[in-house]
């Protein structure tokens, strides 16, 4: 068992982007709730050629100091901040309902995103919990994962259990957690599928803790991996324990390639799905389409052997059919 991530189809964030992509949707707004006022009230004011301009000076620049960042985010929330005000104020003449749902969703969104965004440059800080990574799919969160090259990914986080070849997803979560408190939940699983527990858990380091390790022993239960703690000074292992290792080493490949399989060939290293539930149903599709390919090469393979048995009984030739019987009394 082990867990990964299918990252969601969204541009890299980062806190000035998304403060502008914020204030132009705030703006696109502002027109249409201005729209049957138009020749009865002044349009209020957005300064949106000069939020532009300021917001290009920043992204342009190749290398960017910290109290330049941190001036054009003070900038651009003020923006928003008003822009959002100005909302509230259109809301009470027109009303919302000239808005599509999507817009009147937008507007939730970035009043949620302006208070994270407003409460982490208070605050000097870039944590926030539930924290929006996207306007357009808010329930993308950010996965820490440590990997090389992408420490951070932006999407749903999954665990998985492989059982001889077949995939089991056993969660499905868009915030981050902790997937060694999920092993005892995997193993419970596995005994209401098949009816008993696992000879064998193969794992990664992440799931050797004292908590899981005690529950594997209690049932009697081998999980891969060495001992926790220094290893003891001068101890051989035994050529016996080594072999254990290097099997146990080799029976974790499986998992780490059905992560590699799934992302390269059937999509899942990029969700195209904008809902959550969408999101959610194309990746437990994945993981059937790959159960099923496993289920036809187990087919095929069956198929030919059977082939390749009947065609080899075929090719014995008649003579030896009747000789056969007089080699087997000579043999007893």
């Amino acid at each position: 068992m082990d867990a990964s991530c299918a990252p969601a189809d969204i541009r890299f964030p980062t806190d000035i982007s998304l403060l502008n992509e914020a204030r132009e949707k705030t703006e696109a707004i502002i027109d249409i709730l201005h729209e049957p006022l138009k020749g009865k009230e002044p349009k209020v004011r957005t300064y949106r050629q000069q939020a532009r301009k300021e917001y290009l000076s920043i992204v342009k620049k190749r290398k960017l100091s910290k109290n330049r960042l941190r001036k054009g985010l003070r900038k651009q929330l003020s923006y928003v901040r008003r822009n959002l005000s100005h909302i509230k104020k259109l809301a009470e003449k027109p009303s919302l309902s000239a808005l599509s749902k999507k817009q009147y969703r937008d507007v939730l969104v970035i009043s949620e995103l302006y208070r994270q965004q407003q409460l982490m440059y208070d605050q000097e800080s870039h944590q926030m919990p539930g924290r929006i990574v996207s306007i357009g799919q808010p329930h993308v969160r950010p996965i820490v994962r440590g990997k090389a090259g992408t420490p951070v990914e932006f999407g749903a986080k999954f665990s998985v259990s492989v059982v001889d070849g077949y995939v089991f997803l056993d969660r499905l979560s868009w915030e981050n957690y902790h997937e060694a408190h999920d092993l005892v939940d995997h193993i419970e699983r596995y005994r209401k599928r098949f009816g008993y527990c696992p000879e064998s858990v193969h794992v990664d380091k992440t799931y050797r803790n004292r908590d899981n390790l005690r529950y594997c022993k209690s049932l009697g239960i081998r999980i891969s991996g060495p001992a926790l703690g220094r290893p003891p000074k001068n101890a051989e292992l035994s050529k016996q324990q080594k072999r254990q290792i290097r099997e146990d080493e080799a029976a974790r490949i499986p998992v780490e390639g059905k992560f590699g399989n799934g992302k390269r060939r059937y999509g899942l290293d990029r969700i195209m799905a904008k809902r959550d539930d969408t999101s959610e149903t194309v990746i437990g599709l994945i993981v059937l389409v790959m159960n099923l390919e496993k289920v036809d090469r187990d087919l095929l393979f069956v198929l030919f052997r059977r082939r390749e048995f009947v065609g080899h009984t075929n090719s014995v030739r008649p003579e030896m059919m009747k000789l056969q019987p007089k080699l087997s009394q000579k043999a007893a």
